[in-house]
């Protein structure tokens, strides 16, 4: 297939999630077999810390100005046998709308932010990659989040055929490496700052490093406000970008995932990082939410916690224990949920799809059953 992409972000790491993401999608669908063009809006902030020029094997074509693109999306999508436009694509509703005029290919809407899409939307605010029509002139839908929120995405934004594409994680990129001094750690986090996430920041992190002053806890990421409430014994080491991600990881004796409220809330809402810290060996601390044991078991592959008093149980578990669940997590992700996995997901779920596949006779099937 050739697969068009408008989407946010493949260039830069900074600030997002996404790009880590579509890199590892990328790569597995051109081992597949696939072609990959991907556009993207060129930013001034993802510009100036651009980790990725080019899609090996694939076509990456950045872009200052809708209109000055035109044509060649017109171009792309001429022989496409998928056309997509993701969330946060900063051109999507415009995106959208030229998809509709595609000759041949799949239409496909991917909402890798799929409760904080709905609760904006649902608040009255705008995007810049959903208009008025909502999700209706798409073939599929997919989602980053399942559960309940695959429903919402019908029942309130039109969308015909939803199914989850969840996180994943490419191995040949994240993977066990030697520990290096800068990044060891008793507790790390890897994450950008989220104003929604620091209760639990607070609460899993913040709060322990006050209760084990001789530990050492590091915070990797970007956009820290000045009066985050930091401790003797708290480190930060500016954003990574994925290629450090696999040294921090392994460097850290135990990691720490939080979830952004609103995903949370929604549940069934695996971060890529959860993925990439098993892949690498990391023993990992979560908070809870609904569907994370289906993606790993609670007590053997993860360890999970609401309060810091368990936060702190997790810093006091013997080697030998955390050895054993970065073992079972690393093989849980290995076989099930790396980019070759969701590759082969993607291509059933397209191939799934009607031959003569059109948003509006899937929307009339869909009402009428």
């Amino acid at each position: 297939m050739k697969i068009v992409v408008f989407g946010l972000t493949i260039s830069s790491s900074w600030g997002n999630g996404h790009a880590t993401l579509w890199r590892g999608l990328c790569r597995a669908l051109l081992q597949l077999g696939h072609s990959v063009v991907f556009f993207e809006r060129d930013v001034p902030y993802y510009a100036t810390n651009r980790d990725l020029t080019e899609i090996a094997g694939g076509r990456l074509i950045l872009y200052s100005d809708w209109n000055d693109v035109l044509q060649r999306a017109k171009m792309e999508l001429a022989d496409a046998d998928v056309a997509m436009v993701t969330s946060y694509c900063p051109d999507g509703i415009a995106a959208t709308e030229l998809l509709t005029g595609a000759p041949r290919a799949k239409r496909v809407f991917y909402d890798l932010d799929t409760p904080i899409t709905l609760s904006r939307l649902e608040a009255g605010e705008s995007t810049t990659y959903i208009g008025p029509r909502g999700l209706r002139d798409f073939d599929l839908v997919l989602s980053y989040t399942g559960g309940g929120a695959l429903e919402r995405l019908r029942s309130y934004l039109g969308a015909a055929h939803v199914a989850p594409l969840y996180g994943h994680v490419d191995p040949s990129v994240h993977h066990p490496v030697s520990p290096i001094s800068q990044y060891v750690s008793d507790l790390s986090y890897l994450g950008t700052y989220a104003e929604d996430r620091q209760f639990m920041l607070q609460r899993l992190f913040i709060d322990p490093a006050g209760q084990r002053p001789m530990q050492r806890f590091l915070i990797g990421g970007a956009q820290y406000p000045q009066g985050f409430p930091w401790r003797p014994n708290i480190y930060f080491t500016r954003h990574l970008p994925p290629s450090e991600h696999p040294a921090f990881f392994s460097s850290s004796r135990l990691t720490l995932n939080v979830t952004r409220l609103a995903m949370a809330e929604m549940g069934w809402c695996p971060s890529g990082r959860l993925f990439e810290a098993a892949s690498c060996g990391a023993a990992i601390l979560s908070d809870a939410w609904e569907g994370i044991d289906q993606f790993f078991e609670p007590g053997r592959e993860i360890l999970l916690a609401t309060t810091a008093a368990e936060a702190v149980a997790a810093l006091d578990m013997e080697e030998s224990e955390l050895g054993r669940v970065r073992r079972a997590g690393r093989d849980r992700v290995l076989s099930e949920h790396t980019s070759v996995h969701r590759a082969l997901e993607f291509e059933r779920l397209i191939d799934s799809l009607p031959k003569a596949a059109s948003a509006s006779s899937l929307g009339t099937a869909a009402m009428e059953a």
